[in-house]
């Protein structure tokens, strides 16, 4: 006699269940809104050029990403990726992942001793973005740590 008022209990529990993830399911899904769209006039450009690449970052003015490229994501590889024309090529990405924000001009920021670097800000004026000032922010060292001995071949 217990037995089968546990039973019972047991299989009304199961389709209270049931009954609960079908409701759940059925409900509409709550949509995502739209992401606002990033309106931006001035900003601020940081390029990286090193031996190896070169590495272009559109700010905004509180330093917020807008866009960036790469000469690797670009589709140059190897010595390729460190070349004038690899940075101009990066420079036209990075313009045109940004082209909806409505950028107009750029102070631009260098880092590195790469040979992309005259060639980047040459390409930000010659894709419509007004270069209005270039700063140079490669670190140097301030006879900082003492440098390696000399490599003997």
């Amino acid at each position: 006699m217990k037995e089968s008022t546990t039973d019972k209990k047991a299989i009304q529990k199961d389709a209270q269940e049931t009954a609960k993830k079908a409701e759940l399911k059925s409900m509409p899904k709550p949509k995502k809104g739209k992401k606002k769209k990033h309106f931006v006039t001035h900003g601020q450009a940081h390029i990286l050029a090193t031996y190896n690449n070169t590495i272009v970052t559109i700010t905004d003015q509180s330093g917020a990403v807008i866009g960036w490229a790469s000469a690797g994501m670009s589709g140059f590889k190897g010595p390729k990726k460190a070349t004038p024309y690899a940075a101009g090529i990066v420079v036209r990405n990075a313009v045109e992942k940004i082209r909806d924000t409505g950028l107009k001009s750029v102070d631009v920021f260098i880092k590195g001793i790469g040979s992309g670097r005259e060639a980047a800000v040459r390409a930000l004026n010659a894709n419509g973005i007004n270069v209005q000032q270039i700063k140079d922010i490669t670190p140097t060292p301030h006879n900082g740590c003492r440098p390696r001995k000399v490599r003997r071949v």
